[in-house]
């Protein structure tokens, strides 16, 4: 693929895009639209990667900075969004960016298939999952039968805690899905006791059901159909706040457990490699490699290899899209016993990942690939060195609102705006900036936060263009909320439509069951749609493990 001038990405057709896409070879899809924008319509293997958070998230989506980049939007009217994308990554040092010409509009006009929704390709390989497996599963009134008998079971949900603490079925323990395979040995060690898997909807429930199925556990497991929402649609309440979790994992389980994770790594063909294969990769320049930590986040940060990124397993399969952007890309996965990495890694292979392979040993190994690293994964910010603006305490701030002296633009998603912001600040997109600024030309001064202040900091010089005086909060919303300062909620005097993040059904405040039931239909659906698409290279291994592509 030829490499661009600074101003001008090299143009690809529909048909040659398509081309590229089912060759196989390394390619990054990035679609620069809004999330909610983004989930209205966009090809399949289609990454979001808003302008608006660009540099904040392109070191993690695609770390070498040679790799082919294709850029999407909506359509011609999109070219500005197109040219400042490019512009940003080629600044960052990316060198092999190209562009979708018509962008969304000539894909479907070339008779391609558009899809609706966010982790696409995720979602339908669960649904696949579900055909190929024959996955037993069973409805919310079953589960309460089961639950009113006494019947011996135990309910695992496959959600991280933040999910399960929002909502949860009764009774129910959150166990995120690659923990599944290696603490289910703890939590049921009886085979008479029946596994239900449960997520928010269908593909971890899915997933997770049939990782038990596959490590070969004696006990009888089935997925939640429909998950929470399956639960709530059928008159059943649930439960909020709990955080009830999994067991340290024992000796004997944890034996039992690399058992069914080395039956599964033999079962899909899960390769190793050894310390010496992983420096050689990391000092390969015509390669794009990802390192991934698919242990806890708190496990990661209590120490990790140099370069690796945290990636708990279970939500990398449900939404691989938000981790990795190169298809074709090299993938190595670390834990600290293989059970999770094996177990995570037969899935990607499923999923037509043809580079996926195991850290042998995980963090016990080879000791050549030096000391651990401890605290939370910090992604390169291009450009973030380089913007000074000049900020405000929180202090300052508060005093400044007092006397009508500055209005705040919160740079949050609306998500997050929506939950808690600074008293009449108003919410705000940065692609939209500067013209998004022209009501508050008037204001002595334009003060801009975001969660930790580094958004904030990458938007003043756009925000600067308006001709407005602009400074930044320093330390963004978190420092105002650590002085002590109050916090409001609720979304009213927005400079923007919330278009930045995809609304699931379950963030809706009420009357959310028609939303509910469109979601559910729209995941069963996906089966045909990836049929008609063509591009997908999902692997069927089929319930006699008879190897196949689809």
């Amino acid at each position: 693929m030829e490499s661009m001038t600074a101003a001008r990405p090299k143009p690809v057709t529909a048909p040659e895009l398509r081309d590229l896409i089912v060759e196989g070879g390394e390619l990054a899809l990035l679609d620069l639209r809004g999330e909610g924008t983004f989930g209205d319509g966009h090809l399949l293997f289609a990454v979001s990667a808003t302008l608006s958070r660009l540099e904040m998230v392109i070191d993690d989506l695609v770390p070498r900075l040679s790799a082919p980049i294709v850029l999407c939007a909506g359509g011609d009217g999109d070219d500005d969004l197109i040219t400042r994308g490019a512009q940003r990554l080629a600044g960052a040092g990316y060198s092999d960016i190209s562009y979708l010409k018509g962008g969304l509009e000539a894909w479907a006009g070339a008779g391609f298939e558009v899809f609706t929704g966010v982790n696409v390709p995720s979602k339908a390989f669960g649904e696949c999952i579900e055909v190929w497996y024959q996955t037993p599963h069973i409805p919310a009134t079953e589960l309460q039968a089961m639950k009113d008998r006494g019947d011996d079971l135990v309910i695992v949900d496959s959600r991280p805690m933040s999910e399960f603490k929002a909502m949860n079925i009764p009774g129910g323990i959150d166990v995120p899905g690659a923990e599944l395979a290696l603490r289910i040995h703890d939590i049921a060690p009886d085979p008479e006791t029946t596994v239900v898997v449960n997520c928010a909807g269908r593909t971890r429930s899915i997933i997770g059901a049939q990782s038990l199925i596959n490590a070969g556990i004696p006990n009888r497991v089935v997925a939640l159909e429909n998950g929470t929402m399956g639960w709530h649609l059928a008159g059943f309440e649930l439960e909020q706040g709990a955080e009830r979790s999994f067991p340290a994992v024992s000796g004997n389980g944890l034996a039992r457990a690399a058992e069914c994770a080395g039956r599964v790594g033999d079962m899909f063909g899960v390769p190793e490699i050894d310390a010496a294969t992983l420096d050689q990769w990391r000092n390969d320049p015509t390669r794009t490699l990802y390192l991934l930590d698919v242990r806890d986040l708190a496990e990661f940060e209590a120490g990790h290899l140099e370069g690796s990124k945290p990636a708990p397993g279970g939500q990398l399969i449900q939404a691989t899209d938000r981790t990795v952007a190169v298809r074709g890309a090299r993938l190595v996965l670390v834990d600290d016993n293989g059970v999770r990495a094996k177990m995570t890694a037969s899935w990607l292979i499923q999923m037509g990942w043809g580079d996926v392979h195991v850290l042998k040993d995980g963090l016990e190994g080879d000791k050549s690939l030096g000391p651990l690293v401890t605290g939370p994964h910090r992604p390169r910010v291009p450009g973030l060195e380089a913007a000074n603006p000049d900020e405000v305490s929180a202090k300052e701030l508060a005093a400044l609102i007092v006397v009508g002296g500055a209005l705040v633009v919160d740079l949050a998603d609306s998500r997050d705006h929506r939950a808690g912001h600074i008293p009449a600040s108003r919410f705000a997109v940065r692609a939209n900036m500067p013209g998004n600024l022209s009501p508050l030309s008037d204001k002595a001064v334009i003060v801009l936060t975001s969660p930790d202040g580094v958004l904030a900091r990458l938007a003043a010089a756009d925000a600067g263009a308006s001709g407005a005086q602009v400074k930044v909060l320093s330390g963004g919303t978190a420092a105002w909320v650590k002085a002590g300062h109050p916090m409001a909620k609720g979304f009213k005097d927005a400079l923007d439509e919330p278009k930045d993040v995809w609304v699931r059904p379950y963030d809706l405040d009420q009357g959310n069951e028609a939303a509910m039931q469109t979601y559910l239909g729209w995941e069963v659906d996906l089966t045909k749609q990836i049929e008609r698409d063509g591009t997908a290279n999902f692997l069927d291994f089929g319930a006699a493990g008879e190897r196949g592509s689809r």
